[in-house]
């Protein structure tokens, strides 16, 4: 009898190598090859996702002579969600939703097939649960719609069988890691059954127009489980970010071919499932202190909505030769190196502190416009001196301590006026800007003062460094 041959798979890029090496050689990841058995190659040779059209177009054609029909767009039931996929689902989509075990993938999902728009059969199938207890989580959710149909079944064959018999108008797989293809003999869940059954789930998306959804596992780093070539291949990908200990849940498109990326929308888990926040500002912002010193709100933009976060900065003697720099919704290094210009300008001992730096809300801030929010709260909790609560602090800080431009100054200022900020610190480089706005708005007034009458701009101070801010922020009278 033969010997089974084995190779070696990337579990981050899907790279193939016929032994184990201890670093990738395609994604230079370290430790990320899994041994697996090889499969012997059929009389045609290949996998079958190797052998079958994806996308089910055949020949060449004009761009001008394709049809567009299948772009239309239907909505979900949930308006926020439908923000996250750029206008609701598209026909033929792929969609990948990862999140942490609990945090509501499925309870959302579930809701979806109760509220969408379209009449048609909506199909949901479970490799992890019985029908009777989606039927029971259902019942919770008050969901009780006669065209849902479900299915707990983990063969692939079978359920690609019964998509073809039944054509659904949405299709949902909870979870892509519980299905396997008969055709391969690896574990349900492993690289080469991910990857097989997603490719054929693609094929069937794009031939029969059907939206599906794919659940995705989440590894203990919160990343999706599987071959990174899964993000990939499908269309959207959706993460449930933030822990599931509160009652809130954040969800971002981290990727989207049909709208923009980075969208994010709020939630909040109740019994009767997740409902929509319309004001993230106003959550986040919720039970902030009031002129506490370390905390300071700045502006972020997240997709398409400026979303306001109070910064909080707490320092405390080091008890160790090299003080730690800790942040919770920032990039530590970041941390570390806009602790370096502060210090180098103001010279205030920071280098033998702790610097504890913190985002209320479990929201993490990867634009740089926070940052002059984050050394005001350093230098607030330092000095011991609170800045106004009605402050909003923003601006890009750059190694010589200038304030650099941010973009969207549009959005930030309609949500500053929203929640009704007295004041703004904000780089001058943004000032040309602030004055088209203010004549805009001093128009808009005059043409429809009933409206405007109450509305005021804040007071906008510019500032070109890190000196004038601070100068600004925390003189005496301020």
């Amino acid at each position: 009898m033969p010997k089974a041959k084995t190779l070696f798979v990337c579990n981050s890029c899907g790279y193939e190598a016929s032994g184990w090496m201890g670093r990738c050689p395609s994604c230079k990841e370290w430790n990320t090859l899994i041994e697996e058995r090889a499969e012997p190659a059929s009389d045609r040779g290949g996998k079958p996702s190797m052998r079958t059209n994806w996308v089910g177009d055949h020949g060449v054609r004009a761009l001008s002579e394709i049809s567009s029909d299948h772009r239309d767009r239907f909505s979900s039931g949930i308006p926020e969600f439908d923000r996250i996929l750029g206008g609701g689902f598209v026909e033929g989509s792929l969609i990948l939703v990862g999140g942490d075990p609990g945090i509501g993938k499925s309870t959302l999902l579930l809701q979806i097939c109760g509220r969408t728009d379209r009449k048609g059969k909506i199909l949901y199938v479970s490799g992890e649960e019985s029908q009777a207890q989606i039927h029971m989580r259902a019942e919770r959710l008050d969901i009780d719609t006669p065209s849902i149909l479900l299915c707990s079944q983990t063969s692939f064959e079978d359920i690609a069988g019964i998509i073809e018999e039944h054509k659904p108008d949405l299709c949902i797989i909870d979870s892509i890691q519980t299905l396997y293809s008969e055709s391969l003999t690896s574990a349900p869940g492993s690289i080469s059954q991910a990857r097989e059954v997603t490719s054929g789930l693609l094929r069937i998306a794009k031939n029969l127009l059907i939206p599906i959804v794919l659940v995705g596992h989440v590894t203990k780093d919160g990343t999706l489980a599987g071959p990174r070539v899964l993000e990939h291949m499908v269309d959207t990908v959706i993460y449930f970010e933030g822990d599931g200990a509160g009652p809130f849940r954040m969800i971002r498109a981290v990727k989207n071919r049909y709208g923009a990326t980075g969208e994010l929308a709020f939630f909040e888990m109740t019994d009767k499932g997740l409902i929509e926040i319309d004001n993230a500002s106003s959550l986040l912002l919720s039970g902030r202190p009031i002129n506490a010193p370390g905390s300071v709100v700045t502006s972020t933009i997240e997709g398409s909505r400026s979303v306001f976060v109070e910064i909080q900065a707490l320092l405390s003697p080091s008890s160790f030769s090299t003080p730690q720099r800790m942040a919770q919704g920032l990039d530590r290094m970041r941390l570390g190196m806009l602790l370096a210009i502060l210090e180098k300008k103001f010279l205030l001992g920071i280098n033998n502190m702790d610097a504890y730096v913190n985002v209320v809300g479990g929201l993490r801030i990867n634009e740089r416009s926070s940052d002059l929010a984050v050394l005001a709260a350093v230098f607030s909790a330092f000095r011991d001196i609170p800045v106004r609560s009605d402050t909003l602090v923003f601006g890009e800080v750059g190694l010589t301590g200038e304030v650099r431009p941010v973009n969207f100054v549009e959005r930030r200022l309609g949500e500053a006026i929203a929640l009704g900020f007295a004041n703004c610190v904000l780089p001058g480089a943004n000032k040309q800007a602030i004055e088209k706005l203010s004549k805009k708005f001093a128009s808009d007034s005059r043409t429809n003062t009933a409206d405007h009458a109450i509305i005021a701009l804040p007071e906008f101070i510019f500032v070109d460094s890190l000196s004038e801010a601070i100068d600004v922020l925390f003189a005496p009278g301020r």
